[in-house]
């Protein structure tokens, strides 16, 4: 709502006022329109549509060019107010997509980085597979089920990985191509990887879906309140606008202000429809804020992304630790495998089993945080922003009509006369608006273009409860139907056991690779084990960069 300013050329008494429109000159002209418009001095009303008919400084010219400037004046406090909120949007937007681009980014740059360092000529012969990786990670989460279906792209990752390890692990063997089809179809049983696989599995699909759900219910709120916010003006609306600012002026008072509760009023029965957006906004709100705790917690994006690759480290270990058992499993499933012409005419195959291990790493210093700054801090910003945004449509009309728009008590317009105002103050909404005493608003013609934006909060409302519990509304279909695994974790006892998966804290987890011991062995053991492994580590890479020529 606009202020009606004026440059009062100096105090008027209100005989002068009867008969001189000096100021409402000066006020005219500030406007942009031709003083020349106005009369020196008033004359009578009878001819005008909106304003009081008697004593005037306005003539039909007038009136009708400050109804069209009354319409500017309406749409600008509440243009203002939209565009702040939609452009605080759209800034946490984008510091949201792009740290979770970053963090996809470092995770790849960090396992290259430490396999290279760890596995030399293995990682690096077979860099392809987890490049593929993480460039399927990144379509995902660009654009969903529809373009990677997670849980078929993460079985075959970990079964390509699986052959090329027993590939390496039995280097003197040759399996034919019908031979590894064997050992694929038994991967499930072996678990070569431990319970690796099915742990990251759930990490990353409930963190990917929570952190593209939440990213599109950003880039979803300055579409709408763009749209709301653009929403035309009845005649009935700029009737009242134009009767509340500039009626005034027509009886030489430019410097008086609307009463406050005529405001309101007129106000509300403008953007009725706006307010009725508000129940299904804060609906929306609420489903946020709650998705945003999901990811400060066990949907944790940043702590399932940031040490990606000492999880699958662990995996390799995992399997190297359990490769005589897996292989003498896969043997008695699939047959005993043909011994390699080289490996034959050197010695036994008792003796040619690669008894080695990869070797641990010593982490060195991780890529730096993804946009500067960490999952925690930009949750915390973006929730105060979501907790303000609540309520916004409904209180619009209350934001607008304070401070220097309006005046109080008797010394105010109220539509007629320099006088209190005496309505009662409507309620917001559509419906409510039928007894408004100072806007004709039709209440069986709801705003269409607002009707969407409802129906659109709505829809996005049930995709962030999906998200919230572990789903993808897009591909609930495919659902293997696991509760366990493809739900929230923590709200029924079925998801007992899916609680280790869980992050306590949210910072960042950067554990060292602990090996994988199987049941029944203490630590004590695997401790030994490593210190074989060193004295054997350079023949057994020897051996294989030999076999790779």
């Amino acid at each position: 709502m606009c202020c009606c300013v004026v440059f009062l050329l100096g105090a008027a008494t209100p005989e002068s006022r009867s008969k001189s429109c000096t100021d409402v000159r000066a006020a005219y002209s500030s406007k942009g329109f031709n003083v020349n418009d106005v009369p020196n001095t008033g004359v009578e009303g009878g001819h005008l549509k909106v304003c009081p008919q008697g004593f005037s400084c306005c003539t039909l010219e007038m009136e009708e060019k400050l109804s069209q400037q009354s319409r500017s004046d309406l749409k600008e406090p509440v243009s203002t107010l939209s565009s702040t909120l939609r452009n605080t949007f759209n800034q946490r937007h984008r510091h949201f997509d792009q740290f979770f681009r970053e963090l996809l980014t470092n995770a790849e740059q960090s396992l290259h980085s430490m396999f290279v360092r760890t596995y030399g000529m293995m990682y690096m012969k077979n860099a392809e597979l987890f490049k593929r990786f993480f460039q399927d990670l990144q379509r995902y989460y660009v654009h969903g089920a529809t373009a990677v279906n997670l849980d078929s792209m993460l079985s075959d990752f970990w079964a390509e990985l699986l052959e090329r390890m027993f590939r390496l692990v039995n280097v003197q063997y040759d399996f034919s191509d019908a031979y590894m089809e064997c050992v694929s179809r038994h991967t499930e049983q072996l678990q070569p990887f431990g319970d690796v696989p099915r742990k990251l599995r759930i990490q990353l699909k409930r963190s990917f879906i929570a952190a593209r759900t939440f990213t599109r219910g950003l880039a979803l709120m300055p579409e709408v309140v763009g749209k709301v916010s653009t929403v035309s003006a009845s005649p009935g609306c700029i009737r009242a606008a134009m009767k509340m600012l500039y009626c005034p002026y027509c009886s030489a008072q430019v410097a008086l202000k609307p009463c406050q509760n005529y405001c309101l009023n007129v106000l509300r029965g403008c953007l009725a429809n706006q307010a009725d957006l508000d129940s299904e906004w804060n609906n929306f709100l609420d489903a946020m804020l709650s998705l945003a705790e999901r990811l400060e917690g066990p949907f944790n994006f940043e702590s399932v992304m940031d040490p990606i690759d000492v999880k699958i480290s662990d995996a390799i270990m995992n399997m190297q630790e359990n490769s005589m058992q897996v292989s003498q499993k896969v043997f008695q499933g699939c047959g005993p495998p043909k011994l390699s012409e080289v490996f034959r005419s050197r010695r036994a195959a008792k003796d040619t089993g690669f008894t080695g291990r990869f070797r641990p790493y010593s982490p060195d210093a991780r890529p730096t945080t993804a946009a500067g700054t960490t999952l925690d801090r930009l949750l915390t910003d973006v929730k105060k922003k979501l907790k303000h945004a609540k309520k916004f449509w409904s209180t619009l009309p209350d934001t607008v009509c304070v401070g220097e728009r309006v005046a109080v008590g008797d010394e105010c317009w109220n539509g007629t006369a320099k006088s209190r105002y005496q309505s009662a103050v409507m309620s917001s909404g559509l419906a409510n608006q039928i007894s408004n005493p100072d806007v004709v608003v039709d209440i069986t013609k709801p705003d269409m273009v607002i009707r969407r934006q409802i129906a659109v909060l709505k829809e996005m409302t049930s995709w962030l409860k999906a998200a919230h519990s572990g789903n993808d509304i897009s591909f609930d279909s495919d659902d293997d139907g696991s509760g366990s695994e493809s739900g929230s974790g923590c709200d029924s006892p079925s998801c007992e056991d899916d609680r280790d998966i869980y992050f306590s804290t949210v910072a960042p987890v950067r554990p060292r690779i602990v090996q994988v011991v199987g049941e029944g062995k203490d630590s004590g053991g695997a401790a030994a084990r490593c210190s074989a492994v060193l004295v054997l580590a350079s023949l057994v890479l020897t051996l294989l960069l030999t076999h790779w020529r």
